[in-house]
Parts: structure tokens; sequence; C-alpha cells
């Protein structure tokens, strides 16, 4: 048991650090790469809290009374723009949301296309947009942008290491565009952008025969999407379906991509070894 001067002397550090825990600001992110992002800028000068968790799709999210009230709790609301969260507006109305809003597109130069941080450049751009609505450490803010500027060069060569012809892929669901742009990939999708828009059999029968005259083997689906469709692709094409890639939202922290640099690490080198079988 500690004594009445150890309990003194304890006492004032104890209070401080309740004091400066009682200072952080609470921010909701609304999905799991969000999250990543203001875990890496924001580090423990918040108290962070997310919405849409690992292995689940915010485009289908479906909010509950207890998301609410974690919503009407928080002082900053993080999220992506661009018709990503459908959901988001009528969540802030019933939890009365009054804090502040930082849109981590908002400034990226981005179009309808909500998947942005598929290219590296475009998630430093997330990054900083939110280091900057939060006003936290900018130490940390340069040291996570120094880090992701050595993934793009990395994803850039491992990229590289497939011929151009190679370069071709089918996925389950439309995610990839800023990827393909920037990385100088062509993909084809079962899906739309949003997992809500169903392939018609025209559209399947166009795939399979794209898959077939341009002998793409390199097929795969999401971390949480129906393989269905994708199994039928491969079916009759003789291709072949790869692990399930993440796209719109993390692994658990014991799965291969618990972390947006871990997820692209993970994705670029799954696409890579699909790529090079084509």
């Amino acid at each position: 048991m500690l004594n009445r001067r150890a309990l003194l002397l304890t006492a004032p550090l104890l209070a401080a650090a309740s004091a400066r825990a009682a200072t952080k600001p609470r921010v909701v992110a609304t999905f799991s790469i969000l999250g990543d992002f203001v875990r890496q800028v924001g580090g423990d000068e918040v108290e962070l809290a997310t919405l849409v968790g690992p292995d689940a799709d915010s485009h289908s999210f479906q909010p509950t009374p207890a998301d609410a009230r974690k919503l009407a709790r928080a002082d900053v609301l993080v999220s992506n723009g661009l018709g990503l969260e459908g959901w988001l507006d009528r969540l802030a109305q019933a939890a009365e949301f009054k804090g502040k809003t930082i849109v981590a597109s908002r400034g990226s130069g981005v179009d309808d296309d909500p998947h942005c941080w598929q290219d590296v450049a475009c998630a430093r751009r997330y990054a900083a947009t939110i280091a900057a609505g939060l006003g936290t450490s900018s130490e940390r803010a340069a040291a996570y942008d120094r880090r992701l500027a050595v993934l793009d060069g990395w994803v850039r060569a491992e990229i590289a290491r497939v011929p151009a012809g190679k370069r071709r892929v089918i996925t389950s669901h439309q995610s990839f565009g800023y990827f393909a742009r920037a990385y100088g990939v062509a993909f084809n999708s079962v899906r739309g952008p949003s997992d809500d828009s169903e392939p018609s059999a025209r559209d399947i029968a166009r795939l399979i025969r794209e898959a077939r005259s341009e002998k793409i083997k390199a097929l795969f689906i999401e971390n949480f999407g129906n393989p269905a469709l994708v199994a039928e692709i491969a079916r009759d094409s003789d291709a072949v379906v790869g692990p399930p890639l993440y796209t719109d939202a993390l692994s658990k922290p014991d799965g291969p991509a618990p972390t947006y640099e871990a997820m692209m690490r993970y994705n670029v080198s799954a696409l890579v070894a699909g790529m090079l079988k084509n």
C-alpha cells in the first residue's frame, strides 16, 4: 500500500494525466481506412472511434443507435465524401452532431469515384487534410507522409516487374480506378463502384469473353465480397481466383492488412503475382 507521502507525490501526476486525457478531441472516422489515417497522424493526441470496422462494407453499412450515440459524443467527424457514406447525413441528424467535420477528399482533386486512397499520392493528400483539420503534431504527420512516399515508390517498382501487356485484372468491384490511372494497370469489374449495382448476364458473358481472348488469369474478389460471380467467370474462362483483396476496408488486427500501408503492400503483391500469370 502506498504511504501518505507517496500519495501526495503521485496525486499531482495523476491529476495532470487526467487533465491531458480530458482535453483529447473525440474523433469518429466513418470507416477503417480513414480511422488508420487518423491514428497515424493523430496518435495519442486524439481519442478515436470508427463506425464501419474491419472487413465491413461502407457502401451498405446500416448505422445502429449505438453509432448515433458514438457520434453524438464526438468533437470531430472524419468522412470520405464523394457519396461513399450515403447513410452519414441521416446518422449525423439523428445524433444531432454539432462538432467539426473533416472531409478527407475535399481539395484532393478527385472525381466521382470515392476510392481515391487506392492511389498512394491521393492517400498522402487525405492524411495531410486530416492532420491539418485535427491540428495534431506536424512532426508525426510529416513522418507518415515520408512513409507513404516510400510506399508509393515501392508500388511503382512492383508494378514495373509486370510486362505492360500483362497488366490486366478482373475484380468483383470497381474500386481500382485511381490505382489504374496512377500505376498503369487495366481493371475490369463485375460490379460498379457500389455493390448495389448488379451485373447483367450480358456483362458476365462479356467478361468471360474478355478473359478468354486476353488470356487474363488474374481474377480477384474483395474481402467482404460475394465470390460466386467471379468464380463463374473463372470456371468458364480457365482463369484463377486470387486471394481476397482489401479495397474499402482493412483487415482485423491479426489479418494481412490491419493498416493502410499493410493493405497496399498486400494488395500489390497479390495483384503482381496474379498478373504475371496472364
